[in-house]
């Protein structure tokens, strides 16, 4: 649990700005969400950000740059946590927080015609707008946790050079695995609805959604990234389970090409540091996606920090405290 009252003094506290980014590579996506975007920044103590290196962090699905900033009883700010690590030594870094959020609950930080080119988006827009606006020294690295976990490996593998540093909490790896545990929810959702389009409309015109329709809209946003197709109706994507809940193998084993357990890591020699967690007991099964993409780090004698820790999927956002002061001291 963190302190009831995180906040150091302050002037011990970097400040959060909130910018305001127009992306021309979101511009018509499929669902019309929005292409200008709210982008969320920290910046250190006493500085303005102009010369350090930044760390782009990303949500988990369903979650937000803004979210990263809340605070309650069992949630401390990004920006809280990060002026502690910085007053306990950490070097200064910038934070950058982008809004993810699409009608999906989540992109998957995938360029796809489902979805929208998110990938293309935050390395290829937002990156260099952070560093022309405030100056940073050109040195990115990426974390997330989750989804924003697997978003951290694709964009270093999608763009090598791009980041120095990357840390993947508790990502999504080993598909075959971690995704089939909602499927059934995910079809019962939509047959109560009367099919996907009524779901869509139906999820986001609730006040309390049930763990059964968060699991549908899940899995229509994995579709949408995955095996995304704009001309495909009422869906931009094709479905890996049919209304009679036929399952499509085929088509379930097309989205191995975005696994990272699966795919080419050469992209990956290129950093300074890699860093890999997850829960010993994780909900999802991601700790045996973990072990089976640490198997592919070694064979392929790519250095990573591995760690597997007492817990589950959630309530381990103090896994932070490693991830970020790994990344900070590997721009040294």
């Amino acid at each position: 649990m963190p302190a009831p009252f995180p906040h150091l003094d302050p002037p011990a506290r970097g400040t959060v700005h909130q910018l305001r980014h127009e992306s021309s590579a979101l511009v018509g996506n499929p669902w019309r969400d929005p292409h200008v975007r709210d982008v969320f920044v920290y910046t250190p103590p006493g500085s303005d950000g102009r010369g350090l290196p930044a760390v782009l962090l990303l949500p988990g699905y369903s979650g937000t740059g803004e979210k990263l900033l809340a605070r309650g009883l069992s949630d401390m700010p990004i920006s809280a946590r990060i002026d502690r690590l910085i007053a306990a030594g950490c070097p200064p870094f910038v934070a950058v927080m982008p809004d993810v959020m699409t009608s999906l609950g989540g992109c998957q930080y995938v360029d796809s015609p489902g979805i929208g080119n998110y990938a293309t988006w935050l390395a290829d827009e937002l990156v260099p707008y952070v560093d022309r606006t405030l100056g940073t020294s050109g040195r990115w690295g990426v974390a997330g946790r989750s989804s924003g976990g697997f978003g951290a490996l694709h964009l270093a593998l999608e763009r090598p050079g791009r980041f120095d540093a990357v840390a993947c909490h508790s990502g999504d790896l080993g598909f075959d695995l971690c995704y089939l545990a909602d499927l059934v929810p995910a079809l019962r959702a939509w047959t109560a609805a009367g099919g996907v389009e009524r779901f869509v409309a139906a999820f986001w015109a609730k006040d309390e959604p049930s763990a059964v329709d968060f699991a549908g809209l899940n899995w229509l946003c994995m579709a949408c990234a995955y095996s995304g197709d704009a001309d495909r109706k009422p869906i931009p994507a094709h479905l890996p389970i049919d209304a009679a809940g036929v399952v499509d193998f085929d088509l379930l084993r097309s989205w191995s090409r975005f696994d990272p357990c699966v795919r080419d890591l050469a992209a990956l020699r290129r950093l300074s540091l890699l860093f890999v967690d997850v829960g010993e007991r994780d909900e999802y099964g991601l700790q045996f996606g973990a072990r089976r993409f640490k198997r592919r780090l070694d064979e392929a004698a790519i250095p990573v920090t591995y760690e597997e820790y007492a817990g589950g999927h959630r309530g381990n956002l103090a896994r932070w405290d490693k991830s970020l002061t790994a990344l900070a001291s590997a721009f040294r």
